[in-house]
């Protein structure tokens, strides 16, 4: 007997629920595998030195103490001023790469810009071939002077060619007679680009402001190479300091007797948590943009 179109429908329809729910549970099983970790670190930042030491690590605080954060913050304002430079870093940093990013991508999406493939190979040239290390930090320090200056820690990062092309790529999916008819209507180059194009460009700028905003908050390396002022330290980077060298400089302070006072296995705990909290507060505003912006910008040609 041939099947009829009831059972057919049926079939299918089971096998769209089936795979549905297969995938939902996937889904929702590798979400535990990621939260886990972040909730060990958490409760961990929370418990005492000697109930690690003892027990290990768990999903729940064990003698819940805050010796962790009080050692971490009685380091005088260190740690204040170390937020302020690095959410100034990335306030800026993303505003500029966003600025920068946005304007290049627009350009080298206008089919009347009869150069832009020209511009677009040179970009695309750097992702293939870099100068290394030197050649930039002698650029950064004898050319820009920018040795121990805050703006080494933003200006090398705020172009970067994959969110050029990101962004580049996403508007070309905007139909370009939109921007004909607000040619018509008398409107300019830059009029289109804040009025017409950024508005529908949303998820990309989205996407690339969470991609510049990660890099600025992470960065710890370029303070590394060019700062040496501690009032100029970034938070990764002074927390990365502040536990390599963490006997010297609590006994420096006065404010533990002996090494083995030191709450160090829970104290890298919270520099860890004081590190990514922000972002993570931070990330669910951005993120219905995010998935949309890097797919349409990162598949259309």
């Amino acid at each position: 007997m041939r099947p009829t179109q009831t059972s057919v429908h049926i079939r299918h329809g089971f096998r769209a629920a089936l795979f549905k729910g297969i995938s939902m549970f996937v889904i929702a099983a590798l979400a535990v595998i990621c939260v886990i970790p972040f909730l060990l670190i958490l409760a961990g930042s929370f418990s005492s030195e000697s109930a690690i030491a003892v027990n290990g690590y768990s999903l729940l605080p064990r003698e819940f103490t805050l010796d962790a954060y009080k050692a971490i913050f009685n380091m005088g304002n260190s740690i204040p001023q170390a937020y302020m430079v690095t959410i100034f870093i990335t306030i800026m940093g993303t505003a500029a790469g966003l600025l920068t990013t946005s304007m290049s991508g627009y350009v080298l999406s206008r089919p009347d810009f009869k150069h832009r493939n020209k511009f677009a190979f040179f970009i695309y040239f750097t992702t293939l071939f870099s100068a290394g290390m030197i050649p930039s930090y002698l650029v950064n320090v004898n050319i820009l002077h920018l040795n121990n200056n805050i703006w080494v820690l933003i200006l090398p990062a705020v172009m970067n060619p994959f969110n050029i092309f990101l962004f580049r790529n996403f508007v070309k999916s905007i139909p370009h007679e939109l921007v004909e008819s607000a040619r018509i209507d008398g409107a300019g180059d830059f009029k289109i680009y804040y009025k017409v194009v950024m508005p529908l460009a949303k998820p990309a700028v989205a996407t690339i402001g969470l991609f510049l905003a990660l890099s600025y908050w992470n960065e710890w390396f370029r303070c590394n190479l060019y700062i040496k002022n501690t009032d100029l330290y970034t938070l990764q980077y002074f927390l990365q300091s502040m536990m390599a060298n963490l006997s010297a400089m609590m006994s420096e302070k006065g404010l533990v007797d002996s090494v083995a006072s030191l709450p160090s296995e829970t104290m890298k705990l919270a520099t860890a948590i004081i590190a990514t909290g922000p972002v993570l507060l931070f990330y669910p505003f951005v993120q219905r943009y995010f998935v949309g912006g890097l797919t349409v910008g990162g598949v259309k040609g």
